[in-house]
């Protein structure tokens, strides 16, 4: 099947629920602020979506550049202080611009800010997910951003690009639509270059998007923009969620939902992470690191077995049981990543011991496995590491 079939069958499908990104560079006018037309823009898109019985959750940008066009401040400033004050103002005007414009539509909406904390953190992601299904059940559209006003560099998302796709695998949607100033994926930055040639299909199981697009330098397209959205593409692809780079105008959705290819539709891949299995992949960030042998990794990678005392060589960080740690081998691959049974400190009195040993070392003996199975992914083919 030639994959521009394929991605039409994906449009095509019966897609219940949808995640729209959209982009400072999107909602921002040219003079400071809110550019109110493309706001009213993106709320009638949600408003067609929700008419096709389809669910919409909205991850918006815009709160500082709010926040500085209030302020009459015209340079972002590079203090982490000043920028989450910016954040407090702006976040109300941008949340009250979008609920003015929706409610003429009779829909309401819902504030939710995340940090990475939120989403690492087992019982807070589940907290997070279990609100926002809430507010889908009562009609309600959850407009996301990061908490920029308690941002600071240890528990920032860093775009909301990456806030998007973890949002995405959170809650378990069928399709993101990243909405930009570019009108999809091109071959070098079209800005600059009269031969950059646009892409309508990304087989994400076939093709590495970034060997497809030029991402170097620092322009907009580059680090600052497209390349960020592949990292969050391909996190999505990997968890078997489709994504379209669209640009943000006005009948956009229509023209997607009816099967035609604008901006670039990325098909992912065919494996599927799933439940607990994908927060652990793709929302956490972990505590520490046990090395393990070649016969553990084996019966990890390919026999689907839990990680036993027995396989490991060595152990490095700090932590406490429930804690997500990689298991990596001893060049530094990771090759798993999971919920830990044992501290660190255990884990290092036990490593190399058969299990019927662990009892007699620790004086207790609460599990057989220091990884289950089920508490375990499988790094191999998943971009985790830039999460």
């Amino acid at each position: 099947m030639g994959k521009e079939k394929r991605a039409r069958e994906i449009l095509l499908s019966p897609i219940k629920r949808v995640l729209i990104k959209v982009g400072s560079g999107v909602i921002a006018a040219e003079e400071g602020g809110l550019n109110e037309d493309v706001v009213k823009t993106i709320v009638d898109e949600v408003f067609y979506l929700k008419g096709r019985g389809i669910d919409v959750i909205l991850v918006s940008s815009g709160a500082v550049a709010c926040g500085m066009s209030i302020l009459g401040i015209k340079r972002r400033p590079a203090e982490i202080p000043k920028k989450q004050a910016l954040a407090a103002v702006g976040q109300a005007h941008l949340i009250r611009t979008y609920e003015r414009y929706f409610n003429k539509l009779g829909i309401h909406v819902g504030q939710v800010l995340l940090t990475r904390e939120d989403v690492e953190h087992r019982k807070r992601f589940l907290n997070a997910k279990n609100a926002m299904e809430e507010l889908i059940k009562m009609g309600i559209v959850p407009i996301v951003n990061e908490n920029d006003t308690v941002m600071v560099e240890e528990i920032k998302f860093g775009d909301n690009d990456r806030l998007s796709a973890l949002v995405a695998i959170m809650m378990d949607v069928d399709l993101v639509v990243m909405l930009s100033t570019v009108d999809g994926l091109y071959t070098e930055d079209p800005l600059t270059h009269g031969k950059a040639k646009k892409v309508k299909v990304v087989d994400c199981a076939k093709e590495d998007p970034f060997s497809i697009c030029c991402v170097r330098g620092t322009s907009h397209y580059g680090t600052g923009g497209m390349a960020s959205k592949l990292v969050a593409i391909s996190q999505l692809a990997s968890s078997g969620i489709s994504a379209v780079i669209a640009k943000g105008e006005a009948g956009i959705m229509r023209r997607l939902f009816s099967g035609e290819l604008v901006g670039t539709v990325f098909i992912p891949s065919g494996r599927k992470v799933s439940g607990k299995k994908r927060w652990l992949a793709f929302a956490t960030h972990p505590a520490g690191r046990i090395i393990i042998d070649e016969g553990a990794c084996n019966a990890i990678v390919k026999g689907g077995k839990s990680l036993l005392p027995s396989g490991i060589l060595d152990v490095e960080g700090k932590f406490e049981p429930g804690d997500v740690v990689s298991c990596v081998t001893p060049d530094g691959k990771e090759v798993a990543r999971g919920l830990t049974n044992y501290s660190s400190e255990e884990i290092a009195k036990i490593k190399g011991l058969k299990t019927f040993e662990i009892e007699s070392v620790l004086g207790y003996k609460h599990f057989d496995e220091v990884i289950h199975r089920d508490n375990m992914v499988i790094c191999e083919g998943l971009l985790i590491d830039a999460v």
